[in-house]
């Protein structure tokens, strides 16, 4: 039989207190993102069930489909954690609450010409590659400099923070600790240099180095397997 989402959302909980009382942080700073993409509707229903609020998903088109009755969800949370193509910006301005995934300034561009018609700012975050060959993001502390004044230009946008991936390195984790304390130390840098944005959220980690990234200063881990199991 299988494991009920509740269970698993509630052990990974378990883990973040863990780690947290390891590495003398609160809990409390620490929010779970259930990655849902490529998961069934039904899935994220049983994940709202047991107490799930913010969700990730990957793709626009199926996260528009999935998810086109918000109002079954209204106190769900819905970001864009996938690579952004400009013409699916309008889209994803209308239909996420934050946009995880901005790793170039045409992007900016581009969300900036359809973020006012939501009324409400749309909330990004930044990426940085954190290199030994990944493939997204921006590429150094200069150009995420760049961004963020960019960014500031847009009123309709808002910066939250930053976010990156972990090289996919088959080695004792050090890689990846690597790639979070970097991110951690350019969000440091940033807040300092622009203090009128926000730096607060620092998107990193996943089922498999969560809690490195917890150690290293991640704000939001995105939990995609340990939650729904492996991808149908």
């Amino acid at each position: 039989m299988p494991v009920p989402l509740s269970a698993n959302i509630g052990r990974i909980y378990e883990q973040i207190e863990a780690v947290c009382a390891a590495c003398g942080r609160s809990p409390a700073e620490i929010r779970l993102m259930a990655v849902s993409k490529f998961q069934p509707l039904e899935a994220v229903k049983e994940a709202y069930a047991a107490g799930a609020r913010l969700f990730g998903e990957s793709r626009v088109q199926e996260a528009e489909t999935k998810l086109e009755n918000r109002a079954e969800f209204p106190a769900m949370e819905l970001h864009m954690i996938g690579a952004l193509q400009r013409n699916k910006a309008k889209t994803a301005a209308r239909i996420f609450d934050c946009i995880q995934s901005v790793d170039r300034n045409e992007l900016i561009a581009e969300l900036a010409l359809h973020a006012p018609s939501r009324g409400k700012p749309l909330d990004i975050l930044l990426e940085l590659n954190a290199g030994e060959a990944a493939k997204s993001g921006y590429p150094d502390a200069g150009a995420l400099a760049g961004a963020v004044e960019a960014a500031l230009a847009v009123p309709a946008l808002r910066i939250r923070g930053l976010m990156t991936m972990a090289p996919l390195i088959a080695d004792d984790g050090a890689a990846a600790r690597r790639a979070f304390r970097s991110l951690k130390q350019a969000a440091d840098n940033l807040a300092a240099r622009y203090p009128e944005a926000d730096f607060s959220t620092l998107s990193m980690g996943m089922s498999g180095d969560f809690q490195i990234a917890i150690e290293e200063g991640s704000t939001l881990v995105r939990i995609g397997t340990a939650i729904f199991g492996e991808q149908p």
